[in-house]
C-alpha cells in the first residue's frame, strides 16, 4: 500500500514499515556489504522505500560526508547576456545528470560582490566552482579561489595547471577561411572588425585566416577595423566601399559586424552572395534571421558548460587548456566569386 501524500518520508519511516531496525534500513540504503543482512530483509527495505517515495537527505548525507552535491558558476554578465543561455543550459544538465545542483552568481566584474558570492557558496558547502566569463580573456583570480576545486570556462588564468576550457578560435577562422577558398576566393578577402591586438578571440580568429590564406599563397586583401556593433560597422564598410574598392568576400568578425557589412553593401547595391561572400562568427540567432541567411562559426556554448562541469567532477581532474571544437554553419552568404561564376546564359527571343 502506498502511502498517502504528507510529509517526507524518513528512513525510520521505511525502517518500520520493512519491520526492520533504523540501522539495518540505513546499511540497505547506503550499500553497505560489511554488515549481514539478509536478502529477505533487504528486499522488505527497498520495497518499503518505493512505496513511501522515499529519498535520502542530501543534507544529511552532507554533514557525514562534507559534500554538498551542490557546485557554484561564478560570472561576469554570462547569466544575463542573452547569447549565452546555453552555456548555463549546458552546466545545469550535466550537473543534474551527476546529481549535483549548481548555484549561480554574477558578479558584473565588482570584486566585492565576486568575494561574498564566493563566501557565501563557500559556506553553503559547494565542493567546486566553475569561473566563467563573458568573452575569452585572462582573468585575475582570488586567492581563496585559487584554494579550491576550480575550472576556468571560457577564460584563462595567470597560474599554471588550471583546468580550462575554451573554444578553439583558431580553428574556427580557418574553418571561415576554408570555407571561402573552397568556393574560389583568394585575393578580395577583407576581415572586418576590431583589431585583435587587446582582443583573444580576434587574434585566434585572425591568425587561423591568415593561415589558410597563407597555404593558399594569398593574404587578407585589407581589414576594417571597427567596433562590434552593426552601426558602426555599417559605417566602417560603407567607408570602405566608398572609396571604390570591390572586395569578393567580408569575414566578419562577428554577426553583429555582419549584420552592418549587409546594411552598407546594399546601400552600394551589391548583393550576397552574387557580388559580395560573408562569413562570421557566432552563430547567434542574428544568422538564421538575415537574408540571406549568414553563414556563421557557431560558438559550442553548451558543450563549454557540459566538458567544465564534467572536468570539476572528474575524479582524475584533467589540468591544462582544452579547446571545445566550433562547428561552421553554412547558409546562403557565401558563393563563388563573381570573375569565377558560369556566364549567365543569354536569352534567344524568337
Amino acid at each position: 500500500m502506498t502511502r498517502p501524500p504528507g510529509p517526507r518520508a524518513t528512513l525510520m519511516d521505511v525502517a518500520q514499515l520493512a519491520g526492520v531496525s533504523r540501522t539495518t534500513a540505513s546499511f540497505v540504503m547506503t550499500g553497505r556489504r560489511d554488515m549481514r543482512i539478509s536478502a529477505d530483509a533487504e528486499q522488505r527495505v527497498r520495497r518499503a522505500a518505493r512505496e513511501l517515495n522515499y529519498r535520502p537527505s542530501l543534507l544529511a548525507r552532507s554533514l557525514r560526508t562534507n559534500q554538498s552535491q551542490t557546485l557554484g558558476l561564478i560570472s561576469d554578465v554570462v547569466a544575463t547576456e542573452v547569447f549565452a543561455g546555453e552555456l548555463i543550459r549546458g552546466s545545469l544538465a550535466t550537473a543534474l545528470q551527476n546529481d549535483h545542483l549548481l548555484f549561480i552568481g554574477e558578479t558584473q566584474g565588482d570584486v566585492t560582490v565576486e568575494r561574498r558570492v564566493i563566501d557565501g557558496m563557500i559556506d553553503r558547502g559547494v565542493s567546486g566552482f566553475i569561473y566563467a566569463s563573458m568573452y575569452t580573456r585572462r582573468v585575475k583570480l582570488s586567492r581563496v579561489l585559487r584554494t579550491q576545486p576550480l575550472v576556468l570556462l571560457n577564460c584563462m588564468g595567470a597560474t599554471q595547471g588550471i583546468a580550462t576550457v575554451i573554444p578553439d578560435e583558431r580553428e574556427a577562422g580557418r574553418s571561415a577561411a576554408r570555407a571561402l577558398v573552397r568556393l574560389g576566393h583568394r585575393d578580395g578577402i577583407v576581415l572586418v572588425g576590431e583589431e585583435p591586438r587587446a582582443i583573444y578571440a580576434a587574434a585566434e580568429r585572425r591568425f587561423g585566416v591568415d593561415e589558410i590564406l597563407d597555404q593558399q599563397g594569398a593574404r587578407l586583401a585589407g581589414t576594417i577595423d571597427t567596433l562590434w556593433w552593426p552601426e558602426p560597422a555599417y559605417q566602417a564598410v560603407g567607408e570602405y566601399l566608398s572609396s571604390g574598392r570591390r572586395p569578393t568576400a567580408f569575414v566578419c568578425l562577428n554577426d553583429r559586424v555582419a549584420v552592418g557589412a549587409y546594411q552598407a553593401a546594399a546601400e552600394f547595391g551589391l548583393s550576397i552572395p552574387g557580388d559580395l561572400s560573408v562569413v562570421s562568427f557566432d552563430d547567434s540567432d542574428l544568422a538564421s534571421w538575415l537574408r540571406p541567411g549568414l553563414t556563421s562559426v557557431a560558438i559550442p556554448y553548451f558543450e563549454l558548460g557540459r566538458r567544465a562541469v564534467e572536468i570539476l567532477l572528474a575524479a582524475d581532474k584533467p589540468t591544462g587548456t582544452q579547446r571545445i571544437p566550433m562547428r561552421i554553419r553554412e547558409r546562403d552568404s557565401i558563393g563563388p566569386p563573381a570573375n569565377r561564376r558560369p556566364p549567365r546564359r543569354a536569352t534567344v527571343i524568337p
